[in-house]
């Protein structure tokens, strides 16, 4: 197993929902399993993710995207709160507004959906449409894909992904949490990947030097 590096990677966590990633993440790092620490989390409006952030003693900040006159005002504002934090990587978790990402955190965001990428993602394909879509295509299979952000929705490189049947008689509701089930394993690792410095992309494909 590879040692952990002496300073951890500080983390930025972008979040518009519960937080539950957020809390996962957290509850690895206490465990000794992930050499991060969470710097900034940034919030896109009042939600319980703030709530929780906020009592887990973590740095926060509501930067309200409707309360933002364009695009590109608010992609400044969280590149402001990010650069001030100091952060190595950018993890959306539960993020639904629309960054624009600068070229110099390309290669430093990431993101997880919940399907098997490139199926059932793109422009309003998250949360329980995604999950609606898989059960309606019949799909046997389906599960995660973590993968670095482009300003493409559901484009960038993948870097971890995970499956989970899908079983008959199944709802949303049932597939979504053990699809959370196979988050809670593949964005950690993915993390500790970049940690580690073992994740290049060459030609849209990442590709993970062995330990």
């Amino acid at each position: 197993m590879t040692d952990q590096p002496a300073t951890p990677i500080r983390l930025g966590v972008l979040l518009s929902g519960g937080g539950r990633t957020l809390l996962n993440l957290l509850d690895r790092i206490r465990a000794g399993e992930l050499p991060a620490e969470v710097a900034v989390v940034i919030a896109s409006r009042p939600c319980k993710g703030l709530e929780r952030s906020k009592a887990a003693g973590l740095d926060v900040r509501l930067i309200p995207y409707k309360e933002m006159p364009d695009t590109e005002t608010y992609s400044q504002r969280i590149c402001e709160a990010l650069d001030e934090a100091k952060v190595d990587l950018v993890i959306l978790a539960g993020f639904l507004s629309f960054w624009e990402i600068p070229e110099r955190y390309l290669g430093r965001v990431m993101n997880i959906h919940p399907a098997l990428l490139p199926s059932f993602g793109g422009h309003g394909m998250y949360g329980h449409h995604v999950h609606e879509a898989v059960l309606a295509a019949g799909c046997k299979v389906s599960g995660c894909t973590v993968h670095f952000v482009n300003n493409e929705y559901d484009k960038g490189p993948i870097v971890v992904q995970r499956t989970t049947p899908v079983l008959e008689g199944d709802t949303p509701d049932n597939l979504a949490a053990r699809v959370f089930e196979q988050e809670c394993i593949a964005y950690p690792e993915a993390i500790r990947l970049f940690a580690e410095g073992r994740l290049t992309i060459n030609g849209g494909v990442v590709h993970v030097a062995p330990q």
